[in-house]
């Protein structure tokens, strides 16, 4: 496992570095693909970054979530797409660097909150969704907790769509939201239902005097 943990960190520090390249020396309409490759691929270091710190008995290499989903590489894949070919027949397009400055922000936002929830959550936070309760899991109220119940999601959600909007991709910037929507209402619903069973009315009353954090998701 250590050579796979090197090996991705280097590919992520790679990536890093060469987004830094991209935005200080390549012309002004690539040079916000070099934010956004600074902005994905810390986002991934820092994710396994986080699990090591906050829950390392869950650590794995899976914990830098670059093999998320095919759903997920299909998206990415896509919003690459989208910014070379409006690039190649618009490249004035792609020179509105204060828009994508506003994206930047909201990434950065995203990263710092979802960060932070993780930190908050400490043992209790983990990449996937429990079947059964652990014997040192606690119902987490305080904190960000304290204002949303889904901080971790709200983080990922904004940074996501922002990452879209750095990008200056008005199309992967309404089909990431749209996206993003549906992958976290199906997944907080299923969280709920099991936070439910494993708190009973505890997590019932919370529910009701917090919410998700997520728009237009209630429950």
């Amino acid at each position: 496992m250590t050579l796979m943990v090197g090996v991705r960190a280097c590919f992520l520090g790679a990536i890093f570095s060469w987004g830094i390249f991209t935005a200080v020396l390549a012309p002004e309409s690539y040079s916000i693909f070099g934010w956004y490759m600074c902005v994905l691929s810390f986002f991934h270091f820092s994710e396994f970054l986080a699990i090591s710190v906050t829950n390392p008995a869950t650590l794995t290499i899976d914990s830098y979530i670059l093999d998320h989903s095919l759903d997920y590489k299909i998206a990415a894949a896509t919003s690459w797409v989208e910014f070379f070919v409006e690039r190649w027949f618009v490249p004035g397009m792609k020179t509105h660097t204060w828009i994508a400055a506003v994206g930047l922000i909201l990434c950065i936002g995203g990263e710092v909150l979802r960060k932070l929830a993780m930190y908050t959550a400490g043992r209790n936070f983990t990449h996937t969704v429990r079947s059964e309760k652990g014997p040192d899991q606690t119902l987490v109220v305080t904190g960000l907790y304290g204002l949303v119940r889904h901080p971790s999601y709200m983080g990922w959600f904004y940074w996501a769509v922002g990452t879209q909007i750095t990008l200056l991709n008005p199309l992967c910037t309404v089909a990431y939201a749209l996206a993003s929507w549906k992958f976290f209402n199906d997944r907080v619903t299923i969280e709920e239902v099991t936070l439910l069973n494993f708190f009973g009315y505890d997590y019932m009353d919370y529910q009701k005097r917090v919410p998700t954090g997520l728009p237009f998701i209630k429950d």
